[in-house]
């Protein structure tokens, strides 16, 4: 099913706050982000709701993507590849030179999704999460004359 993806703006906090995930945000920490000047926030909308949702910070030549999460029941559709792809090409209009973001190592779907979208893994995060999970630190990078995705290998191992 197509969604729509937006801006985020106030009226969405209380739905993004819903979205389940292992990064969850308190409508405090949301309201925050949107206040930022270096902050991107998009949301997904299936007819009106929000069924998920991405948070990125752009800072110089970079742009870190902070959280992606879907809402439960909207799962394994294709939504997160959406706003995913709907960050690359922001990434490319405003020449970005890496796209960032970590990822849980037990995440194997996200990773697969990453990908498929050209990341390579670049580093790890020793119990980066709160319950002690390494991050795998994932990297995007881009041809700044061309906006074309630069293949890259792992630098690190996934597993172990």
């Amino acid at each position: 099913m197509p969604v729509h993806i937006e801006t985020m703006d106030g009226a969405d906090v209380a739905a993004v706050v819903s979205i389940e995930g292992p990064t969850r945000m308190s409508e405090e920490q949301v309201r925050a982000e949107i206040l930022r000047p270096w902050a991107r926030l998009w949301v997904a909308r299936d007819d009106r709701a929000v069924v998920a949702y991405v948070i990125a910070w752009h800072v110089a030549d970079e742009l870190h993507v902070l959280n992606v999460a879907t809402r439960e029941d909207r799962r394994r559709r294709g939504i997160a590849r959406q706003l995913m792809e709907h960050v690359l090409a922001y990434a490319r209009a405003v020449r970005v030179k890496h796209l960032l973001l970590e990822v849980r190592r037990s995440n194997l779907p996200a990773i697969a999704l990453y990908r498929g979208l050209g990341f390579f893994a670049m580093g790890v995060r020793r119990r980066y999460y709160p319950d002690d999970e390494d991050a795998i630190e994932m990297v995007l990078v881009f041809d700044t004359e061309t906006g074309e995705i630069v293949p890259h290998p792992d630098e690190v191992r996934l597993h172990g």
